[in-house]
């Protein structure tokens, strides 16, 4: 295996490729959920419904059914439903949200980089341009896992194959254009063949995991918590995660020599037509929903890190993502 790569890639050194693009603005609106210490938490939302863009089981589903389990223990919301939409990175389930829910004040839509990829990459009718941010809720680490007894041990030897044969180094993920397709790509990178990724994805971290047991791929890309029965089982075993530090005493990808790290992240939507008031009211239930015990204790449960961020923050966070989607995607040669 040649001693270095002919590139790498990280999302820290794209940011900085994009920075003179795009500037971050600064402090968000003051907090909308302070009030006397002592005094009662009224209900804000009599019914809510939380639409997920992906089959049940995922991590939306998984974050989505958390936060609404959240928003009735805290009282926010006095019921809570779910309607589920899956396909293509959660394009599918987008534009049923606008086309259904743009004016709901009482709906909201989760997603996350997993949908931004999946816009810049298959250039929908429907984009996140069509919705309004409400808040960030996760930040979660790609794990690169492989079968329990493949001879690929670290992410170098993963980069050494792709390197010697890339048609037969078959990377199952999730959604075309999504944050496990992105991974991948910039995998592909650092080997010096984006060109000739063959990246299969699959509706689930399910059947990711059969993919890998069924020798249909060599590596996953995946959520820890999509692949934690199978890594628990002895059935696969994680070569890396994409933190900057280990995760998990899973030791970093990048710290074992190959520079490339991301972390997806989750959040909720709202429709553009929902007034700036009604907003201001899903913004405190959320952010309520995020304070209650049921909540962490799911974030520590499903070794989520907790990332809330909101107002001009979170708008000028999801603009610069929006932003940086196409390059990075062109930049990765990644294909629908």
């Amino acid at each position: 295996m040649p001693s270095s790569s002919p590139a790498s890639l990280s999302r820290r050194n794209f940011n900085a490729w994009m920075a003179s693009a795009a500037a971050v603005a600064g402090a968000g609106h003051a907090a909308l959920w302070s009030r006397p210490a002592g005094a009662a938490e009224p209900q804000l939302i009599s019914k809510l419904r939380i639409v997920i863009p992906a089959n049940e089981g995922g991590g939306w589903d998984q974050t989505g059914r958390a936060l609404g389990a959240a928003l009735l223990a805290s009282g926010a919301a006095g019921e809570v439903v779910y309607e589920n939409i899956g396909g293509k990175g959660g394009t599918i389930g987008l534009a049923k949200y606008v086309e259904k829910y743009d004016a709901d004040p009482d709906t909201l839509l989760m997603s996350g980089m997993v949908m931004v990829g999946a816009v810049a990459l298959q250039k929908p009718p429907v984009t996140m341009a069509q919705v309004a941010p409400v808040a960030r809720l996760t930040s979660d680490y790609e794990v690169v896992a492989v079968k329990a007894d493949s001879p690929i041990k670290t992410p170098k030897d993963l980069i050494a194959q792709l390197r010697a044969d890339a048609a037969k180094t078959i990377i199952a993920g999730g959604s075309a254009g999504g944050v496990d397709h992105m991974y991948a790509g910039m995998l592909a990178r650092v080997a010096g063949n984006t060109a000739g990724l063959v990246y299969q994805p699959y509706p689930g971290g399910a059947q990711v995991v059969e993919a890998l047991i069924t020798g249909k791929a060599v590596a996953g890309i995946s959520g820890f918590s999509e692949f934690s029965e199978g890594l628990s089982s002895g059935k696969l075993r994680a070569i890396g995660v994409s933190s900057k530090r280990p995760f998990l005493g899973i030791p970093s990808v990048r710290e074992q020599g190959v520079d490339a790290d991301l972390a997806n992240w989750r959040g909720v939507l709202t429709g553009k037509k929902v007034p700036p008031e009604r907003k201001a009211v899903l913004l405190e239930a959320v952010h309520r929903a995020t304070a209650a015990d049921v909540w962490n204790k799911t974030i520590k449960r499903n070794n989520w890190d907790s990332f809330w961020m909101a107002g001009k923050d979170f708008e000028s966070f999801l603009e610069l993502d929006l932003a940086m989607a196409g390059p990075m995607i062109y930049l990765l040669k990644l294909k629908a």
